[in-house]
Order: C-alpha cells, then structure tokens, then sequence
C-alpha cells in the first residue's frame, strides 16, 4: 500500500475516533475492505488500531476533564468479557453474516443519530 494512502487513511481514521468514538472503526472496516482485506481481516484490524487510537483519545479526554476513571471503571470488567467474547465469535460467523450484523449496527445508529 503507498504510504501516502495509509498515512490519509490513518489521519481520517484516527480524526474520527476523536470526535466520533467507533465513526474511526467503521470508516477503518470500509476503508480496509476497499483496499482488498478480506472482511474478517479489516475487523481485526480496525479493533486492533482502535485500541490505540482509543487510548489517545481517552487520554486526552481524561486529561481536559471530560472524562474521569470513576465513570470508566464500572463498565471495563464487561467490556473486557465482551470483547473476548467478540475476538472468540468473529472467526466463526460466516462473512455473509457478518456484512449483515455490522450493516444493521450501522443502520441502527445513523437512525437514532438522526432522529435524537
């Protein structure tokens, strides 16, 4: 891949993560599927550079004051359980499946962006 597509990609990715949370991931998945990864590979490794966007942006949440550890701490133990149980499903779901779930993830949030 030329630099200068993953070094766009990257910024893009990564803007969005800082403004919208998973709006990074879900141009990472589509952006990776365009440049030929497979969909489960793009999945992987949209969730595998979203832990590091994630960290910066939480850090400098947490850092400018929207954010404190006692709103966090509550939900980690779940979300570590559940993304175990993610990384454990995804090699298991059929593509097919997958385009449908995550579409309909997708759809479900535009709608109740647009209508809230």
């Amino acid at each position: 891949m030329p630099i200068l597509w993953t070094a766009g990609a990257g910024i893009l990715i990564g803007l969005l993560n800082g403004l919208f949370g998973a709006g990074g991931g879900i141009a990472a998945v589509a952006l990776f599927e365009k440049n030929g990864f497979s969909r489960k590979s793009a999945h992987a490794t949209a969730v595998s550079i979203m832990l590091f966007l994630s960290a910066v942006s939480g850090f400098l949440y947490w850092q400018r004051g929207y954010v404190s550890l006692s709103d966090v701490l509550p939900f980690l133990p779940g979300g570590v359980l559940g993304a175990a149980l993610g990384g454990w499903l995804l090699p298991k779901i059929p593509d097919t499946w997958l385009k449908k779930i995550f579409s309909l993830f997708i759809l479900y949030a535009a709608v109740r962006l647009f209508f809230r």
